[in-house]
């Protein structure tokens, strides 16, 4: 099969390029914004490379100048995967609306113009609306999202954008992926990035003597490898529709406190909140209150239907995969793409002093 991926250096990319590698039968190729250097260590942004056995096209979804270059790297192809997404800076909400929903419509767009017959989106357990009681909910739950989490908003609209191309296009198959919180040991430094402020160290992760948290908080997780799987098993079955993937159980703010060594001290979360909104605010720190407003609102996933017709199982447990993620973070683990780069106090200090801070600066 010939397979474009759009955001095929992230995390969960890297893993589906990893994944579909190991097969040995399929053309791939490759979109991200920076993607990796070629095999003489170096990348052109404004051309193409091909190394690992993957064409690769550096893009930027934000903006309608990457259409051609879409439409370039879609034609021919039996399937594009689209994981492309953005989380920071997280003051820039035209940025992420942009990327977002805005790359998801520009990339349904050169589907359609080229004829791709097959698209997988990965979306999320944030596009849910708030649950309503405990019970784990199948995909039939509806995806209006959180509103006052930004992420979630712009998973919902991006539904909505498949919605209307499913319409469209009867005869095409669209498959919604929606997992929990995905999570790898080698995208340690990325999240370290997105959300631990440059001055503090990784090794900070180990000295946290209480963890003020509130004890109602219940987080889905699965692993990356996991999530690459399930795609892999969709492309080749060429399966339709929803499918929630998640880890049983899930990880509660008792595991979270464990995993870090921490005494959990209940703090509501109204409380957390506020100090969270106000360290935002004053760019203290880059996570505004939308992902803690989702942790609290999300519903547990049923993952029945990828259990049966896709044969699906996860290989690690919801809390397996957050002590993975912990570890890789104490470690600045990273992989070897720019999405997931080495992470250092010093190199983080050293983009903030010349690009501004994550949550704010612009992208290159």
């Amino acid at each position: 099969m010939r397979i474009a991926i759009t955001g095929a250096s992230g995390n969960i990319g890297s893993a589906l390029v990893r994944r579909l590698q190991a097969d040995g039968t399929h053309d791939l190729v490759g979109l991200a914004r920076r993607p990796p250097e070629d095999r003489d260590g170096a990348h052109d942004s404004a051309h193409d490379s091909a190394h690992d056995g993957v064409t690769w096209h550096s893009v930027d979804l934000s903006t309608d100048a990457c259409h051609d270059t879409l439409v370039e790297a879609f034609r021919g192809a039996d399937a594009v995967v689209h994981l492309a997404w953005g989380f920071q800076p997280s003051h820039d909400l035209t940025y992420l609306a942009e990327t977002g929903i805005g790359g998801t419509r520009r990339v349904l767009r050169a589907v359609t113009e080229v004829g791709v017959p097959h698209v997988v989106h990965m979306s999320s357990v944030g596009a849910y609306a708030p649950k309503q009681d405990d019970r784990p909910v199948d995909e039939s739950w509806p995806t209006e999202g959180v509103p006052t989490s930004r992420y979630s908003r712009h998973k919902s609209a991006a539904e909505r954008l498949l919605d209307q191309h499913e319409t469209a296009h009867p005869d095409r198959v669209v498959t919604r992926i929606r997992p929990g919180i995905v999570g790898q040991r080698a995208a340690g430094s990325a999240l370290l990035r997105y959300g631990i402020p440059a001055l503090v160290p990784s090794r900070a992760l180990s000295l946290l003597p209480v963890l003020p948290m509130d004890r109602g908080l219940v987080i889905p997780m699965v692993h990356t490898d996991d999530v690459a799987e399930a795609v892999a098993t969709v492309l080749r079955q060429g399966a339709a529709g929803p499918f929630n993937l998640a880890a049983d159980p899930p990880v509660t703010a008792q595991v979270i406190a464990d995993v870090l060594g921490a005494k959990l001290v209940h703090v509501p979360s109204q409380v957390v909140r506020a100090v969270m909104s106000a360290t935002w605010h004053a760019r203290l720190q880059q996570v505004d209150t939308g992902w803690l407003d989702m942790g609290f609102a999300l519903p547990t996933m049923d993952t029945t239907r990828a259990r049966v017709e896709l044969g699906w199982a996860p290989t690690k447990d919801g809390p397996t995969v957050f002590a993975e993620v912990v570890a890789g973070m104490k470690d600045a683990a990273a992989g070897r793409t720019p999405a997931l780069r080495p992470r250092s106090v010093l190199g983080a200090v050293s983009d903030a002093v010349r690009r501004g801070p994550v949550a704010v600066r612009r992208r290159p």
